[in-house]
C-alpha cells in the first residue's frame, strides 16, 4: 500500500508508506481499523473520495482520534479543495499525535492554499524538526516566504536546497522568480539560464520567455529578442512570445515590426484594450496619426482606458491642438493623480500655449505627493530658467 507524501531528497509527490499505525484498541478492532485504513487509502489513491471518506468515517466510529482516519479525511477534503475542512481534521490529529508528519504536511499545504503563509511556515518548521533535509518541504517554505515578500528567508531556504541538489529545478525557478519580483533582473537571469543549461532543447517555453522578460526589464531589447523568437519556434501561437517580440521591437524603435506582433495577439483577442493602445502608440510614433486616432478610439469604445485617453491627448498635442489636449489631460490628472507623465504632458501643453506659470503650477502639484521624478524636475528647471 502506498501513500503520497514527500520524502527526504525526493521530488514533488513521490510515494512512501501510509501513516504509521497507532491504536490502543483490542486486536479485533485493530485488525478491522487496519483493513478499513488500507481500503480508505486505496480509494484515496484512485480519487474515489466518497468511498475513501466512508471507510475513514467507519474507523472514527471505532476510535474517535485515530490518526489514519483523521489524516485520510484531511487528505480527501484537501483533494476536494475544502481546505478549511481538511485543516480541521489535521488539527484534530495533531492534538493527539503532535509529531505526525503527514498531518503537519497536510495542514501546512492547507494554510498555503488558504494564503495563510505565515501559518504554513510554522507547520513546515515543525515538520523539518523531524526531517531537516526534506527538499520538497524546504522548497515549499521558501515559496511561502516569497509570497510574503521575505527575500532573505526565501533566498536562504532555496540556497539550502541548491546545496543539497545543485540542479533542483523547483529551487532554481523559485530563486529566479524571487529575484525578478524584487527587480533584481540580472540575478534572476543567472538562475533562468542555469535552468536552460540543464534542460537545453527540452526546456519549458516559460523559461525562454522569462529570460526574454529579464532583458526587456533591463531595456536590453536586442538581447531579449532571440529568446522570444525561440519560444515562437516551439509554440507558434504563444501569447508571451508575441508580446515579448512586439515589446522588444518597440524598445528598439522598430515600430512597424512591433505592430505586426501586436496584431497577432489582436487576431486572437480582438477586445484587448491594452494591445489596441500599444498599436495606437506605435502608429503615433511613426506619424500615422489617423490610424493612431482610430485605434485609440477602438480601445475606448470597448471601455475606458487611461492610457488610451493619454495617448489621444498626446496625439492632439502633436497636432497642435493644445486646448483640446489640456481638457483631456486635466481630466486625467483628477483620475490618475500620481502618474507623472500626465503632469509632464499637461505642463508641456501650457508651455506651448505660452502659459509658463500654469505649467509650473502643474508640476508643483505633482511634487506635493512627495514623489521624486527626474523628468518632472528637469522640466521645472527648464521652465524656471526660461526668460
Amino acid at each position: 500500500m502506498s501513500y503520497i507524501i514527500l520524502t527526504p531528497g525526493g521530488g514533488m509527490g513521490c510515494e512512501c508508506s501510509v501513516p504509521p499505525f497507532e491504536t490502543g484498541k483490542r486486536s479485533v478492532d485493530a485488525e478491522r481499523i487496519m483493513r478499513l485504513s488500507w481500503d480508505g487509502y486505496a480509494f484515496l489513491k484512485v480519487n474515489d473520495l466518497e468511498r475513501a471518506e466512508s471507510e475513514f468515517g467507519k474507523i472514527l466510529q471505532i476510535e474517535a482520534d485515530n490518526n489514519y482516519a483523521l489524516v485520510g479525511l484531511g487528505d480527501a477534503a484537501r483533494k476536494r479543495r475544502a481546505y478549511q475542512e481538511a485543516s480541521d481534521y489535521y488539527t484534530r490529529c495533531l492534538q493527539h499525535y503532535p509529531r505526525n508528519s503527514y498531518a503537519l504536511f497536510g495542514l501546512a499545504d492547507c494554510y498555503k492554499n488558504m494564503r495563510r503563509y505565515v501559518k504554513a511556515v510554522e507547520m513546515w518548521q515543525q515538520y523539518l524538526e523531524q526531517d531537516s533535509h526534506n527538499i520538497a518541504v524546504l522548497t515549499r517554505m521558501a515559496d511561502a516566504y516569497r509570497k510574503i515578500h521575505d527575500f532573505q528567508n526565501s533566498r536562504n531556504l532555496y540556497s539550502q536546497v541548491i546545496a543539497l541538489d545543485e540542479h533542483n529545478s523547483y529551487a532554481l525557478i523559485g530563486l529566479a522568480h524571487l529575484h525578478y519580483d524584487f527587480k533584481k533582473y540580472r540575478e534572476a537571469l543567472i538562475y533562468w539560464k542555469k535552468l536552460l543549461e540543464c534542460a537545453e532543447h527540452s526546456v519549458d517555453i516559460r523559461v525562454l520567455t522569462s529570460i526574454g522578460n529579464c532583458y526587456r526589464k533591463m531595456k536590453l531589447f536586442s538581447q531579449g529578442l532571440p529568446y522570444f523568437q525561440e519560444a515562437l519556434k516551439r509554440d507558434p501561437g504563444n501569447f508571451y512570445g508575441f508580446f515579448g517580440m512586439a515589446d522588444c521591437y518597440r524598445g528598439m524603435n522598430m515600430q512597424e515590426r512591433s505592430i505586426q506582433y501586436w496584431e497577432k495577439i489582436l487576431e486572437k483577442d480582438t477586445q484587448n484594450r491594452v494591445i489596441l493602445t500599444r498599436i495606437a502608440d506605435a502608429y503615433r510614433h511613426i506619424g500615422e496619426y489617423e490610424k493612431a486616432h482610430q485605434t485609440y478610439k477602438r480601445a475606448l469604445d470597448i471601455d475606458y482606458d487611461a492610457y488610451a485617453t493619454l495617448g489621444l491627448a498626446v496625439l492632439c498635442k502633436l497636432q497642435g491642438r493644445y486646448e483640446e489636449a489640456v481638457v483631456s489631460l486635466d481630466r486625467l490628472v483628477q483620475l490618475d493623480r500620481k502618474n507623472y507623465r500626465v503632469y509632464v504632458e499637461l505642463a508641456d501643453c501650457y508651455r506651448k500655449l505660452g502659459q509658463k506659470q500654469k505649467a509650473l503650477e502643474t508640476l508643483r502639484l505633482f511634487q506635493q505627493f512627495g514623489v521624486k521624478n527626474r523628468v518632472v524636475s528637469e522640466l521645472m528647471s527648464e521652465l524656471e530658467g526660461a526668460s
